[in-house]
């Protein structure tokens, strides 16, 4: 049973609503006035609070007002007469669960009250799953260096924005992760976020995925199809690799960042859309303004607030408490010699925290001791130059290099790494899929 409030000036009234209410098993508490009720909501907490709207001094609709600004709210029951169903309306929409006309009928009331109870248990549930979620989010993400705890700083101010958020980072630095904890910890976390990898569709598919299709738009559309932008209203928008996307697509994603509003492909009515939007990418979205594949105007509509996530290479103060962190989840208890750490920390890490993970499942998989050695390394870490070793610009030679031999002889190497899998092979990178399966064809490199 609920813990319920009763707000009204006129005892009589609260008298009538009590009893009702207290037969059905509810704990009731009773209160003259806003001042008061304030009081006793911060006090007790009740689940659920029925006010009338018309009081002296100030009105059901301040207490509304005010309970909005609670960290914890109960379900609120306006209680209204004939003729102020206008501003009932308004009282919901400034967060009030529903109304009840007086006359109350009894069951009615029971029945209201018992859904508003309802409605709070279900929300203080989805509260705890977020909560939850976000405590598995921040699991594992290791901020020892000063660049990731810098990152967590502003992750934690932006989340409660509803500002735009362009996350920048290579491949496997855990960009959509970031994104989640944006996301979970800020005022849309009740929806879920909407995410879409820009790279893993072409062109005319990316938009029926993003903006939707009306049935008839096309070969194959039996039926109308409502997109990712759609959904996500009132929720937020995650775009990954938004560096991926055909000028025209990112034309109308401009649209509708500037319109707040979408057409669906094949349609011909506005639809507006209430999101936020947070977009990564692994690309020099400069580098690709300068040569025309990227728009600018789209690039300040969402790097409002930039967050650079530096690659493992440059925060290797993080990679030993990582690494007792998946040793950790591994459920294989074991601890690293030094020498062997002394390697895993001088690898240049191309495919950053991601291959971190997989490397230490591998090895607490296969190795047989509770003590992690050189010997149990893969062979690449043991045979990669450390960053210590790693040539330096003054390194070029006197007559120069051939870059494109260069080039092809990386991505060369990264195949063989990968056993041929040019999606793997990218990942050692920090490309795309699509901009390593470009290069490498471009040299005559093929899969496999």
């Amino acid at each position: 049973m609920a813990k319920i409030l009763i707000v009204d000036d006129e005892a009589g009234q609260r008298n009538i609503m009590a009893s009702i209410l207290t037969s059905e098993g509810h704990t009731l508490l009773e209160a003259p006035n806003v001042d008061q009720a304030i009081g006793l909501i911060r006090d007790f907490q009740p689940q659920v609070v029925l006010t009338d709207l018309k009081m002296p001094g100030k009105s059901g609709l301040v207490l509304v007002e005010e309970i909005a600004k609670l960290e914890v709210r109960p379900e609120i029951v306006v209680i209204t007469a004939f003729g102020t169903v206008e501003t009932a309306v308004k009282a919901m929409q400034s967060g009030a669960y529903t109304y009840l006309n007086k006359p109350l009928g009894r069951d009615e009331l029971i029945l209201v009250v018992r859904r508003a109870a309802e409605k709070y248990l279900l929300r203080e549930e989805s509260d705890q799953f977020r909560a939850e979620l976000t405590k598995q989010l921040y699991t594992g993400l290791v901020a020892e260096s000063a660049v990731m705890k810098n990152v967590l700083s502003i992750v934690a101010k932006v989340a409660q924005s509803d500002s735009t958020v362009l996350i920048r980072g290579e491949s496997g630095t855990g960009k959509e992760r970031i994104a989640k904890l944006i996301h979970y910890q800020g005022p849309r976390s009740r929806k879920l976020m909407q995410s879409i990898n820009c790279a893993a569709f072409t062109e005319t598919l990316l938009e029926s995925e993003l903006f939707g299709h009306e049935k008839g738009s096309f070969t194959g559309a039996q039926n109308t199809h409502i997109g990712i932008v759609e959904s996500a209203s009132g929720s937020t928008l995650f775009l990954d690799e938004v560096g991926d996307m055909s000028l025209s697509t990112q034309a109308k994603l401009l649209r509708v960042l500037q319109e707040r509003q979408i057409r669906r492909v094949g349609g011909t009515k506005a639809i507006p859309v209430d999101i936020r939007v947070i977009a990564a990418t692994n690309k020099n979205l400069e580098e690709a303004i300068k040569q025309g594949t990227f728009r600018d105007d789209l690039y300040y509509r969402l790097n409002i607030i930039p967050i650079v996530i530096p690659p493992l290479r440059e925060r290797k103060e993080d990679i030993e408490a990582l690494v007792a962190y998946f040793i950790s989840r591994s459920g294989r208890p074991k601890t690293v010699e030094e020498p062997a750490m002394k390697f895993i920390k001088e690898y240049q890490w191309p495919g950053n925290v991601r291959e971190l993970e997989a490397v230490m499942e591998r090895i607490t998989v296969l190795s047989t001791s509770n003590v992690i050695k050189v010997e149990d390394l893969p062979q690449e870490l043991c045979a990669a130059p450390s960053s210590a070793s790693a040539p330096a610009a003054s390194a070029i030679p006197e007559e120069g290099i051939v870059f494109e031999e260069w080039e092809k002889n990386m991505l060369a190497e990264a195949l063989k790494r990968s056993n041929g899998v040019m999606a793997d092979a990218a990942k050692l990178l920090g490309m795309s899929y699509r901009t390593f399966q470009y290069r490498a064809e471009k040299f005559g490199l093929k899969e496999g």
